[in-house]
């Protein structure tokens, strides 16, 4: 499971399950809690004078499982909006929002993952490789519909990596590390 922001195309989260259960979409859109409720408090706090239906609250897009719409009703009822059950093909039949980032991400993991012979030799292993993905697509590779910037330089993430973004992260992650 993966969410990321429209905008950006900055990953939020990401759940490596097995399958989809209720528990496990609570699990992953918590973590979408746990790192950004700040901000979507703030706007929440902006908007909640207003109608309920004029609110600009932050949206998030998703299928028609509905395991996403328990556990997003459980995590954010009050303070955003829910599109569900948005089809891929919504652009077709001229809907609003779309969920194309997700599948484009999905796509290029996808394509990613068949390039590899064995596969993952575990589910720890596959699990670690998605979490490498995630951090590959946030701040080191650059994106053309975002003018060659990186999803967190656009969401102004601003680590100072320089040109060589991969190695600028690890020496920036083994300084964190000697800091704590």
């Amino acid at each position: 499971m993966n969410a990321i922001d429209s905008k950006t195309k900055f990953v939020l989260a990401h759940l490596f399950v097995e399958k989809r259960t209720k528990q496990k979409c609570y699990e992953f859109l918590k973590q979408i809690k746990d790192n950004c409720y700040k901000q979507i408090w703030e706007i929440y706090e902006k908007e909640k004078h207003k109608k309920v239906g004029g609110r600009e609250l932050i949206k998030f897009v998703c299928d028609k499982f509905a395991n996403y719409k328990s556990a997003f009703n459980r995590l954010f009822y009050r303070t955003c909006k829910l599109a569900f059950g948005v089809p891929i093909a919504c652009k077709k039949y001229n809907l609003e929002h779309n969920n194309n980032p997700i599948e484009r991400y999905n796509g290029k993991t996808k394509d990613r993952m068949n390039g590899m012979r064995k596969g993952f030799s575990s589910f720890d292993g596959a699990k670690d490789f998605m979490n490498l993905r995630r951090v590959i697509n946030n701040f080191v590779n650059p994106h053309q519909e975002l003018e060659g910037k990186t999803p967190a330089e656009v969401a102004e993430i601003n680590l100072k990596l320089g040109r060589n973004k991969l190695l600028g992260l690890a020496r920036y992650l083994a300084n964190k590390g000697n800091d704590d």
